[in-house]
């Protein structure tokens, strides 16, 4: 029968594996049995300050032992974590919490699960979590959108945490031998679903690293003993730019998680420097079941399907409970983990979720193998002479250019209804690369219309917390640095320099 609550996984974990030490940080180490005894305890203290099941509980959270447990113990108890970035400005931060209503915000976390590193902390006692969590209980709020407004809080629920746990093991070939590095943001899904829960699930350790930085990521694995680490956004790249060095691939590390898939080319470069294997995948905080490239793959290398996002993703044990299909170019999924929907938002949910099936706003490519090849994220979608274009694309072109570290690619107002392109760039550090030559080498890549018209050098481009570039925090306007392309058309606002 499958584990369905989050409290039945850590009860579970803790019956199976009691004093096998489960979480690892530079702070200290807990077990399995440890865990679930500081749980329980802070279980207590928040009923002592009078949470209930179905509470909302804000948490402000940072990559912390402390901060995770508290979260855990708010899940087992029944009630609601809303998990906050802590880097949230004040305007942010007030606004979701007057949008959420928690009866109880918690900013330190030490209130709760403060002796945590206590020596034999579960007393050599088995712990029983005594919580009425039930699978379709409501278990976190994801805010996906972070404003000044209304955020957009993804409900997920308990059956959602539970079998991305159990599938996650089993998607990635791990075992209780295994441990699970993770410096992904415990306020996101990724952390929380496969990283904790997964690790859980199959009796695996966990890592938990503060934060990502490439200078220091290769060392903490080492010091570990990490096996495996989830990777999303420019994680990958960013690592693969760190100076080369002779012990690059000397870690216990064997494989890593990431999405959306790279380049056969680049991976396969990825791969032999740092001595593992890139598991691709497709996943959102709507739906932990999404995609996943196929397992066997140290037995298969020949066969995987490099540049996909794989085939659909199936519960290990209940099998087939996940599909997916294409409506207009649009991923479509339909599972038993899909988000009941948005927090006090009925119309945004009933234009995501149509019959039970999820609308995820991604343009994807049916290879007719069962796999699927990403494409562009629907509304970032660019319209222009009359024709639809992708940014990923126009992005992948220009960053080609060996004088290109990286590089975002916009719609920006135009006088003729529809958008003119613009990119932003970052150059290497020697490079005297014009942006004349760098519209040329995209035209030379690129039909005429995806070209684009504007040109912008940056030092580096705005990342939000899990490494994504945040285009929402791009300069706007037409600066006098900025390169047109065709300086005869009028744009609305903008003065040639």
């Amino acid at each position: 029968m499958a584990v369905e609550t989050i409290p039945d996984l850590v009860q579970a974990a803790a019956d199976a594996h009691g004093e096998r030490i489960w979480l690892r940080t530079d702070d200290g180490e807990l077990s399995f049995a440890a865990a679930a005894a500081t749980v329980g305890r802070a279980i207590d203290r928040l009923r002592e300050d009078g949470v209930q099941p179905g509470d909302r509980v804000a948490l402000l959270i940072h990559n912390t032992a402390p901060d995770l447990l508290c979260w855990l113990a708010v899940s087992c108890l029944g009630a609601v974590a809303v998990t906050i970035n802590p880097a949230s400005s004040p305007a942010e931060l007030n606004g979701l919490v007057s949008q959420v209503r928690p009866a109880l915000r918690i900013d330190d976390p030490l209130r709760y699960a403060g002796d945590w590193r206590a020596p034999s902390s579960s007393g050599g006692r088995a712990t029983t979590l005594s919580t009425t969590a039930h699978p379709d209980d409501i278990a976190a709020f994801i805010p996906t959108s972070g404003t000044t407004g209304r955020s957009k809080l993804v409900m997920q629920t308990h059956r959602a945490y539970a079998y991305a746990g159990a599938g996650f093991p089993y998607w990635m070939e791990l075992t209780a031998d295994d441990r699970l590095m993770t410096s992904l943001p415990l306020f996101h899904i990724n952390a929380p679903a496969y990283s904790v829960m997964g690790s859980l699930a199959c009796g695996a350790g966990l890592i938990l690293l503060r934060r990502f930085s490439a200078s220091s990521f290769l060392e903490a694995a080492r010091r570990h003993g990490a096996t495996e680490f989830n990777a999303i956004g420019a994680m990958l790249e960013i690592l693969m730019r760190t100076p080369r060095r002779p012990d690059d691939a000397a870690t216990d590390l064997r494989v890593v998680y990431t999405g959306p898939s790279p380049t056969r080319e680049w991976q396969e470069q990825f791969e032999a420097r740092f001595g593992l294997r890139v598991v691709c995948g497709y996943a959102m905080s709507e739906s932990p079941y999404g995609l996943i490239w196929p397992r066997g793959g140290e037995k298969s290398l020949r066969t995987r399907p490099f540049g996909t996002l794989g085939s659909v993703r199936q519960h290990p044990t209940l099998g087939e409970i996940n599909q997916a299909k294409v409506l207009d170019g649009e991923l479509l999924l339909r599972n038993p983990v899909i988000t009941p929907g948005y927090f006090e938002m009925p119309a945004q949910t009933a234009e995501t979720i149509v019959d039970g099936w999820l609308h995820t706003g991604d343009l994807v490519t049916d290879n007719g193998d069962g796999t699927y090849t990403f494409l562009a994220r629907k509304k970032e979608v660019l319209r222009r002479r009359g024709e639809n274009l992708s940014p990923a694309e126009v992005e992948e072109a220009i960053a080609s250019h060996p004088a290109v570290v990286e590089c975002a690619v916009v719609g920006v107002p135009s006088d003729l209804t529809e958008e003119e392109v613009k990119a932003f760039v970052v150059l290497r550090a020697d490079s005297e690369a014009s942006f004349a030559e760098l519209h040329d080498w995209a035209a030379q890549r690129l039909t005429s219309f995806k070209v684009p018209r504007f040109w912008q050098r940056l030092d580096r481009l705005p990342r939000t917390p899990t490494a994504r570039v945040a285009k929402h925090q791009l300069p706007s306007g037409h600066p006098r640095e900025e390169y047109d392309a065709d300086p005869s058309a009028a744009v609305p606002g903008w003065t040639p320099p």
